[in-house]
């Protein structure tokens, strides 16, 4: 099919859509505008030490509640969805023994990572939790002021060191060999010319954290009584029982109580001590320290809470970068990120837009809504903002990308209530969880090529480059594909019956694509920090077309999101210096194969 879109661009040209100067004064950090985000999900990442591996009873306390049945570390190469023999014996479905699970997942296999992360052109690494907790996914902490034992190379030494101290007393908190492990991992980072931000959860903590175990074994008496939202104490004389509220009725999940002031005065100085601790550890400088948090269920804790703690934040590092989870439409979004409380949010809903444009096929939206609601969300919050917005295509919390690709035409993203359950095989035995296909991993590239391109800092999650499939949770959190293990093919349906085999390997084509766009942004600063703006939206082809603009600097990206090939002879504009940045050819027709990708610019670095 022939395009000649001269004429179209012309006729187009009053129309562009220009990332402009905004009103807003920026306020966020330097370093992280632009930077390319890799998450880790730490217990799925690496095993680095096996001689730290978590024992059954470092469960007590986390879902399902069984820390007696037979336990092993699963074998990190096996069959997802394949019961181990130790499971069987507990009698007990996939889904059950999934949360039991550990696969080992340490800081010594971060660290040993490092190098890889470094070779695909990550800048930035955003930690989920990391403080001690009894889950897989640690968001039910016991404290904030120590990594989990398991995590270090000594877990029973680490666990006895802390009995040993005061909670409240933060000038003699001792530091376990987790937490000085942790601190190798700063400096290895930093190393490395990267930054490494913590998951902070201030909404919660689990139901054995050493607050909640002393509230609920004191009741009234307990120096914590005022940490909790506490609904009726036991008392025997009066016929009541201790009742409390859980995150969203989690109740292994204790909420901290609020006032109008926020999170009341003692879980706040615990949190404020906390966030000091890792910021500026043993008071050696901020260079030993993490760059900055992710913050939990950030909506599920008051505005003032966060105003105070940015103050704080900035009063140990300037530079340091806060970004929180939000699910929120734009207007519910803004009061978060108007200067005096986040830098920027898990872009979730620039995730939402690209699905419904990328993802979908029959219920697509079209070239021009898509370019219309990314310049809405790119002009929503200030500059610094934009550039600053974590912009992720799935994440720990929502199916991987390859099976949202691989269920197109389903719920949409964007209705996150209900596609949350959708996407989960658990829920939804007809969503598919097998393994992308060609064509589908041909449209994951173009969607990580549009990724990495954008105005913004892609976020990239763990084992998204190498191939990794799974549906929303727990499937998108399988241990990660390393290419120098060997994996058994996955055959096993949930119910345990079986299927052609989906072979599990690392795809090293799939990789080189992410490494190779993730160096042209390293290298052309008009990706990293340049302006944004549309030349074309040609909504019958499916053809996008866009400039990121710094100084003399450009680079122009075009993009077939159809399924037919495209030709086309280069507007008059883009004379004979724009050259194709991967063949370093001069270009004046451009031939864009289905779901394909040109890039372009008048400097070839």
């Amino acid at each position: 099919m022939k395009m000649i879109l001269k004429k179209t661009l012309t006729v187009c040209l009053p129309f562009f859509l220009c990332f402009s100067a905004f009103a807003q004064k920026d306020v966020t950090p330097d370093w992280s505008k632009g930077v390319v985000w890799y998450q880790i999900f730490p217990e799925r990442f690496c095993n680095g030490d096996s001689s730290n591996d978590p024992k059954v009873s470092d469960q007590n306390g986390a879902y399902p509640f069984d820390d007696t049945s037979d336990f092993q570390i699963h074998p990190w190469t096996s069959d997802w969805y394949q019961l181990q023999p130790y499971e069987q014996k507990n009698g007990k479905d996939i889904w059950y023994n999934i949360q039991r699970r550990r696969y080992g997942g340490d800081l010594q296999g971060v660290i040993d990572k490092l190098d890889y992360l470094q070779s695909l052109g990550v800048n930035a690494i955003y930690m989920n939790p990391l403080f001690w907790s009894p889950s897989s996914h640690k968001y039910d902490a016991l404290c904030y002021h120590h990594i989990d034992p398991t995590f270090g190379p000594d877990p029973e030494g680490d666990k006895r060191l802390i009995e040993t101290e005061d909670p409240l007393n933060s000038e003699k908190w001792v530091w376990t060999k987790a937490d000085l492990l942790v601190l190798k991992l700063i400096e290895e980072v930093h190393k490395r010319n990267m930054h490494i931000i913590f998951d902070g959860v201030f909404n919660h903590m689990g139901v054995n954290s050493f607050a909640f175990r002393d509230v609920e074994k004191n009741q009234q008496a307990s120096r914590y009584k005022d940490w909790f939202v506490i609904d009726s104490w036991r008392d025997a004389a009066k016929g009541t029982t201790f009742k409390y509220t859980g995150w969203f009725g989690v109740k292994t999940l204790p909420e901290f109580k609020e006032d109008s002031t926020g999170i009341v005065a003692g879980p706040k100085r615990y949190i404020f001590d906390a966030t000091k601790r890792w910021m500026n550890p043993m008071n050696k400088g901020i260079a030993y320290g993490i760059d900055g948090w992710r913050l939990d269920v950030a909506f599920c804790v008051g505005h003032p809470f966060w105003k105070d703690w940015r103050k704080w934040v900035k009063s140990i590092n300037p530079q340091a970068y806060m970004t929180a989870e939000l699910v929120y439409p734009i207007e519910e979004t803004k009061p978060y990120l108007e200067g005096d409380e986040f830098d920027a949010t898990m872009n979730y809903n620039f995730a939402f837009i690209v699905h419904d444009f990328f993802v979908q096929d029959t219920t697509g939206i079209s070239v021009t809504q898509f370019d219309a609601r990314l310049k809405e969300l790119r002009d929503a919050f200030g500059e610094g903002v934009a550039l600053n917005m974590q912009n992720l295509v799935d994440s720990h919390d929502a199916t991987r990308i390859g099976s949202a690709i691989a269920n197109a035409d389903g719920k949409r993203f964007g209705d996150w209530g209900e596609y949350f359950g959708y996407s989960q095989k658990g829920t939804n035995e007809n969503y598919n969880a097998r393994k992308p296909t060609s064509n589908q991993l041909q449209k994951q590239k173009l969607i990580a090529a549009f990724q990495i391109l954008y105005l913004g800092s892609p976020m990239i999650y763990y084992g998204d480059e190498c191939g990794m499939w799974g549906s929303n949770d727990p499937d998108c959190r399988k241990p990660m594909v390393w290419n120098d293990k060997k994996y058994e093919p996955e055959t096993n349906n949930p119910d345990q019956t079986k299927h052609n085999r989906d072979k599990v390997v690392f795809n090293k084509d799939l990789f080189n694509w992410y490494k190779k766009f993730i160096y042209l942004r390293n290298q052309y600063q008009a990706i990293k920090a340049g302006n944004y703006t549309t030349l074309l939206t040609y909504d019958a082809q499916k053809v996008y077309a866009f400039s990121r603009k710094l100084g003399n600097e450009e680079v122009i990206v075009v993009i077939n999101r159809g399924n037919e090939a495209v030709h086309f002879t280069l507007p008059i504009f883009i004379d004979g210096n724009y050259k194709d940045v991967f063949t370093k050819k001069t270009m004046r027709q451009l031939d864009i194969e289905p779901m394909g990708i040109v890039v372009l610019s008048n400097t070839l670095l």
